[in-house]
């Protein structure tokens, strides 16, 4: 399996292996601002999240995703992100399937994740690029794709439907090999700078 399971550790968060023992904790931090609620994204709502968990670890099974739960600085469950879309060949993948309770938004967490996730794809797994991938009208995604230091590849236009049977364009990004030093850069500055 490519990429293989592995905890990750950072000061604002930790990223463990998916396991159905997460689930209440999940549903917990998807509660915190109703997120299956917005409809630009797929968030699992609660009645929802044990299927999630089980459609997420088969994935994994079939090498085609490597999902993790995301934990606080204090231990507590505050989402899920996955690597996805593996391409083992070419030695891509995409992260993505990202979502967080309302509590830890726009705190360094993401950040660190993403940092983390990044730095494990490019400097142990020898990734060429790593993909992140968003409904184009989602501003707050997108803003925050871009503050991480992807570049726009571009819009894939009707690409795909959502569960409400509404077509969906979706806004490609990417960050490359090449690239990694400079975006790394910029992540620890961002962490390490001081916040209001």
């Amino acid at each position: 399996m490519w990429p293989e399971p592995i905890e990750l550790r950072g000061t604002h968060a930790r990223l463990s292996p998916l396991a159905a023992e997460h689930l209440d904790g999940l549903i917990d931090a998807v509660r915190d601002g109703e997120l299956w609620q917005l409809w630009y994204t797929s968030v699992p709502s609660p009645e929802r999240m044990a299927a999630e968990i089980e459609r997420r670890l088969d994935l994994q099974a079939k090498a085609s995703m490597l999902p993790f739960t995301v934990f606080d600085a204090a231990g507590r469950i505050a989402g899920m992100t996955t690597y996805m879309n593996i391409d083992a060949a070419n030695q891509r993948v995409e992260i993505g399937s990202t979502w967080y309770a309302a509590r830890v938004q726009r705190s360094p967490l993401n950040t660190e994740c993403k940092r983390m996730l990044l730095g494990h794809a490019f400097e142990q797994l020898d990734c060429i690029a790593v993909e992140f991938r968003t409904h184009r009208l989602n501003t707050p995604s997108r803003r925050a794709i871009e503050r991480l230091g992807a570049q726009l590849d571009g819009i894939l236009r009707s690409h795909q439907r959502s569960a409400d049977g509404l077509l969906r364009d979706t806004a490609v990004y990417s960050i490359t090999a090449a690239e990694w030093p400079v975006v790394k850069a910029h992540l620890t500055w961002q962490l390490d700078r001081p916040r209001d």
